[in-house]
C-alpha cells in the first residue's frame, strides 16, 4: 500500500468477515455499516449491545512526576484532582479559548491514558511533547481500540470480567479478558452504558469474537455511531466543535470544574471566563426538523421574521426518535427550548423547532 492510502486496524480481516462495507475515515479503512444496515445497528444498540472498532482514535500514555497538574496549563479540566482509575472528559484549548481537540483522560496510577481523536492525534501529541515539561509523552501503535455500548453491554463484557460489573460511569481498570490483560473504561459516545477496551492488536479480533459470541451483541459501523451520538447530543470534532467554538458557546462549561473556572490559568481562559460570566455569542442547541427530510451540515437557521440567525453542525434521522434531529449554533437571544425556526433547505424555508438536549436520553451507570 501507497504511504497515502488508507491504514487498516487490528479489526480489519474481521470487518471484511461479518460484511462491513469499508470507507475512508480520517485516513482509516473502517466500517460505515454491516449487513443489518445503520438503522438496525442503532436500535440494536440502543435495546441490546452493539460492538464498534475505535481503534483508529489515537491512545497515548502520559508518564513523569504531577502530570495532572502540567495537563491543567493546556486544558481547563480539574486533571490534578483527578483519582486513580477515574476518567474525565476535556479538551485542549488555544490562545482565543477555542477548542483544538477534545479528549478522554484517565488517571491509570502511575501514568495518564489519554484518548484522542483520529485526525487530530498529529497536532495533539506534538502539542503535549512540546508543553507538557518533563512528561514522556507515548502513541502506542500495538493497541486496537473497541466499545462495546448498550444496556446489554454489561453482560456481555461482565460474563468475560467480572471486574468490568463493578465500574461505575468514567471508572477505568486493568484486568483480564480470557486471559489478555486489556485496559477497560466505563464510557464512550453513544449515550448508553458500555465500556471502552483497549487490546493488544494481536488479540483484538480473538476478544471482539468473544463479545461477539454474546447473543446480545452485535457489530455496528460509523453510521450507526454517529446517529447514537446525535441523538445523544454528543459533540463531534470537525462539526459541533472546532478551534473557533469556545466551550462556552458549544453548551460545555458543564465540562469545566468549578475551581478552573474561577482560576482560570488555561490558553484562552480571559474568553471562557468572559463568557461564562456575560454569555457567549451564540450557542449550540438541538434542533428538531418538522416532516421526515434530514438537515445536513452547513443548512441555514432563520428566525420566522427571515433574518440568518445560525446554521445546523450536525444532522441526520434519529431512528430512536423516529426522525431527523440536529444540532447547530444561534445567535444569543435565541435558542430557547420550543422557539420556531425555519431551515433553507434547497432554497426552501422548512419549519423546525428548538428542543433542549440530549434527544435521548442518556443511560449511564452512575
Amino acid at each position: 500500500m501507497s504511504d497515502n492510502s488508507p491504514k487498516r486496524t487490528p479489526l480489519y480481516d474481521l470487518h471484511v468477515e461479518l460484511g462491513g462495507k469499508m470507507v475512508d475515515f480520517a485516513g482509516w479503512e473502517m466500517p460505515v455499516q454491516y449487513p443489518m444496515g445503520i438503522m438496525g445497528e442503532h436500535k440494536h444498540c440502543r435495546e441490546k449491545a452493539a460492538l464498534f472498532d475505535v481503534s483508529h482514535m489515537g491512545q497515548v500514555i502520559l508518564r513523569g512526576d504531577n502530570v495532572g497538574e502540567k495537563l491543567e496549563a493546556l486544558c481547563p479540566q480539574a486533571y490534578a484532582t483527578l483519582k486513580p482509575g477515574k476518567a474525565r472528559y476535556g479538551f485542549f484549548t488555544n490562545e482565543d479559548g477555542g477548542i483544538m481537540d477534545d479528549l478522554i483522560v484517565a488517571n491509570a496510577g502511575d501514568y495518564f491514558f489519554v484518548v484522542v481523536n483520529a485526525a487530530l492525534r498529529h497536532q495533539d501529541i506534538p502539542h503535549m511533547q512540546a508543553n507538557l515539561d518533563g512528561v514522556e509523552v507515548t502513541e502506542i501503535f500495538d493497541r486496537a481500540l473497541v466499545a462495546v455500548q448498550g444496556p446489554k453491554a454489561e453482560d456481555v463484557v461482565g460474563d468475560l470480567c467480572p471486574a468490568a460489573r463493578e465500574l461505575n460511569f468514567m471508572e477505568t481498570t486493568l484486568d483480564e479478558i480470557n486471559g489478555i490483560e486489556c485496559r477497560i473504561s466505563r464510557l464512550g459516545y453513544t449515550g448508553e452504558d458500555g465500556y471502552e477496551i483497549s487490546i493488544p492488536e494481536d488479540k483484538a479480533i480473538e476478544v471482539s469474537r468473544a463479545f461477539l459470541a454474546h447473543e446480545d451483541c452485535e457489530p455496528a459501523g460509523l453510521g450507526a455511531r454517529d446517529s447514537l451520538r446525535l441523538e445523544s447530543g454528543l459533540c463531534l470534532y470537525g462539526n459541533d466543535i472546532d478551534q473557533s467554538t469556545s466551550p462556552i458557546e458549544a453548551s460545555l462549561a458543564w465540562a469545566i470544574q468549578k475551581r478552573r473556572k474561577e482560576e482560570g490559568g488555561f490558553p484562552g481562559a480571559a474568553r471562557v471566563q468572559k463568557e461564562l460570566a456575560e454569555g457567549a455569542a451564540r450557542r449550540l442547541v438541538g434542533i428538531k426538523p418538522d416532516g421526515r427530510a434530514p438537515a445536513r451540515q452547513g443548512v441555514e437557521v432563520q428566525c420566522l421574521e427571515g433574518n440568518t440567525i445560525g446554521q445546523i453542525t450536525s444532522g441526520s434521522f434519529g431512528p430512536t426518535v423516529g426522525g431527523p434531529v440536529a444540532m447547530g449554533y444561534v445567535s444569543a437571544g435565541h435558542g430557547t427550548a420550543g422557539e420556531k425556526v425555519n431551515l433553507i433547505i434547497r432554497g426552501k424555508a422548512q419549519p423546525a423547532e428548538i428542543v433542549a438536549l440530549p434527544f435521548v436520553k442518556q443511560n449511564y451507570k452512575r
